[in-house]
């Protein structure tokens, strides 16, 4: 049900929204270029100001510039959250001067290893600006992918040290495998902290096209997962899914040779969030009535909150009715945005 927007209203809200910075009060993540364009893709352009409205209370102004970024410096910068105006400006003259696809080629392999930063929102929102750009490419949508990886290098952080334990042969089981773990914080990066093993899955796949296979394979039991763990926390474990499936939407403007390095960072990511967020025990859960990909979306724009969107949106990406149920379980679970 993907429809290309050619309506302008993309444009216009990702240009509304380049004057605002990519976080708010220090860490809470602006949801609304990826919520913008979610809706965009999926035939609700015209929906896009009437959200965006809703969710202005939340924008803050840009962040300060600090020192320029360079091809000589940028190792000092990376991870380096005060930075992320000068990450941004970075990106948006580099994007100026080269092809965006160049772009992501370049730095993909560099912000890879640290996916992890931000709670996985920057490679979630570059992700989006791919999609956007592949369905047609402008100023603001360069402008937006400018801003997500500069997000991405600001906010990079690497995990390592994770000892392997058996995993099993689907996505499914394997994320059942994760251990959970448990700390005081509610912040992600304390969470993350404390991840020490995950299991192993698909950790010898080299070939390309395999890689995308177990990605999908992988974005679907996450989504599908949503349905009965959801509530161990109902935001947080949305990334479980929307995380790889950011990154599985830009395989196909990436070098090959960088799809199965996705699909192994993707997965880690994935079992990290499910061992941050796991419920003690699933619950079952069959939504009210089967409702159509279209009618699942209204609920959720209807609802407003960005997480449901996002999930929503990686749903319709799925496309089975599973997916459908966890998204409809998202709208039960999360506070609506009002």
């Amino acid at each position: 049900m993907e429809i290309s927007d050619t309506s302008g209203h993309l444009d216009e809200a990702l240009e509304r929204l380049h004057s605002a910075g990519p976080e708010r009060v220090g860490h809470f993540t602006n949801h609304a270029p990826m919520v913008v364009e979610a809706l965009a893709a999926h035939g609700h352009a015209d929906a896009v100001h009437r959200w965006l409205d809703l969710y202005q209370g939340k924008l803050e102004d840009f962040p300060p510039r600090v020192a320029l970024v360079t091809d000589d410096n940028w190792h000092e910068a990376l991870g380096d959250p005060r930075r992320a105006a000068d990450w941004i400006d970075h990106f948006c003259r580099t994007l100026a001067d080269h092809p965006w696809r160049d772009v992501l080629a370049e730095w993909w392999p560099r912000l890879l290893p640290g996916l992890y930063g931000g709670s996985t929102h920057p490679v979630i929102r570059v992700g989006h600006a791919v999609r956007a750009l592949e369905a047609g490419e402008s100023a603001p949508r360069r402008t937006e992918l400018a801003h997500g990886l500069g997000y991405w290098a600001a906010r990079h952080h690497t995990v390592s040290g994770i000892t392997a334990l058996p995993g099993a042969p689907t996505a499914a089981a394997s994320l059942d495998a994760v251990p959970a773990v448990h700390t005081p914080s509610e912040e992600f990066p304390d969470r993350l902290a404390v991840v020490r093993a995950l299991p192993v899955w698909a950790d010898d796949v080299t070939d390309p096209d395999t890689a995308r296979e177990r990605l999908t394979e992988l974005v679907r039991a996450a989504t599908h997962r949503y349905a009965t763990h959801g509530h161990g926390e109902e935001t947080m474990l949305v990334h479980a899914a929307t995380a790889p499936n950011a990154v599985l939407r830009t395989l196909g403007a990436l070098p090959r040779d960088l799809w199965a390095p996705s699909l192994h960072a993707a997965w880690t990511a994935s079992a990290a969030v499910t061992a941050m967020y796991a419920p003690a025990e699933p619950v079952p859960y069959a939504p009210p009535a089967l409702r159509t990909p279209e009618e699942v979306l209204e609920r959720a724009l209807a609802h407003g909150d960005e997480h449901v969107l996002k999930l929503t949106d990686t749903a319709l990406d799925v496309g089975d009715e599973p997916a459908l149920a966890a998204a409809l379980r998202a709208v039960e679970l999360s506070v609506p945005l009002s």
